[in-house]
């Protein structure tokens, strides 16, 4: 996984400022029972619209990062990121090695933020070999989304007790919705299922997962291109056999990560007449993460409805 670093100088200067500015005469929380509404720092756009729609109007929310048209993997800190952080109730980062950047600024800051981890929270990782590589993407495993939203209420409601029904129902609600995508993971499931398709990072394998795709790419191909790395020339040629021989039915393409490689293979399968869905790491603009998401398998299914 490609890791978004931070500087040594930067943090120096960025942890003066923010020390400055995070200073407060309680020096506790500053939200919910005391007047003002909670502070909620996500990693990203998705975790943000997750905990904007458990908090409500109870809650102020900033994302990191929330521009679909960079790469996250190039985020760059500034003051005013500390500073967030430093005055965060409640932070909620991706973990499993997506959004270190997180980590670094947590330890950088004066924050006595309530910290979710999405990846610990989804148990992935739980029963792997040890030292096995476990996909962090889990914003594409709708159950592990549910899973965040009922421990947003849980840590809102430690940090706010005056709301924490309001916490408690907001994130019920949301789940049921949630649940009504699992369901139309579920109905797509007969028709797909055990299609092979490729992918150019394993960004979406959560969702291939649940629908009952089966991933044909090459992992030394994907590892490569997660890691910036220079991909093997044999595999390469692997992965554009698979293409071209019509081995897989989709292509699933990263949009917000891409390189002369992806853009190779993806330009192989349009020359193939293979379906590309692409996917993204963070939300759209204008979209949330129930719209967004029922896209994705809205996409799958008309890309492989004449397969």
């Amino acid at each position: 996984m490609k890791k978004t670093l931070i500087t040594a100088a930067s943090l120096l200067a960025l942890g003066s400022l923010a020390a400055c500015g995070s200073d407060s005469d309680d020096g506790g929380a500053t939200g919910g029972s005391g007047g003002d509404r909670l502070k909620v720092v996500a990693s990203t756009n998705v975790w943000g619209d997750v905990a904007a729609q458990v908090g409500g109007d109870l809650v102020d929310v900033t994302s990191i990062i929330d521009d679909p048209s960079k790469d996250p993997h190039d985020f760059e800190a500034d003051a005013d990121t500390l500073l967030e952080v430093s005055q965060a109730d409640v932070v909620v980062e991706n973990g499993g090695g997506f959004d270190d950047f997180v980590e670094t600024l947590l330890s950088s800051s004066k924050t006595k933020a309530t910290v979710i981890n999405a990846f610990d929270v989804s148990g992935k990782a739980d029963g792997a070999p040890k030292g096995a590589e476990v996909n962090e993407h889990v914003w594409y495993d709708v159950p592990t989304v549910a899973k965040v939203a009922t421990q947003l209420a849980a840590d809102l409601g430690k940090a706010d007790p005056d709301h924490a029904d309001t916490y408690e129902a907001n994130a019920a609600a949301y789940n049921k919705k949630l649940a009504g995508l699992e369901k139309a993971e579920a109905d797509l499931e007969p028709s797909v299922q055990g299609k092979p398709v490729g992918v150019t990072e394993p960004l979406p394998v959560y969702l291939a997962e649940a629908l009952g795709l089966v991933d044909k790419t090459p992992a030394a191909f994907a590892e490569a291109i997660e890691e910036g790395e220079d991909v093997p020339v044999a595999v390469l040629q692997e992965t554009l056999g698979q293409i071209e021989d019509g081995d897989i039915d989709l292509l699933f393409y990263n949009d917000q990560t891409v390189s002369p490689v992806t853009e190779q293979v993806r330009a192989a399968a349009d020359k193939a007449g293979i379906p590309i869905v692409p996917v993204t790491e963070i939300l759209p603009k204008g979209t949330d993460y129930l719209t967004w998401m029922r896209g994705n398998i809205d996409a799958v299914s008309s890309a492989l409805s004449a397969r």
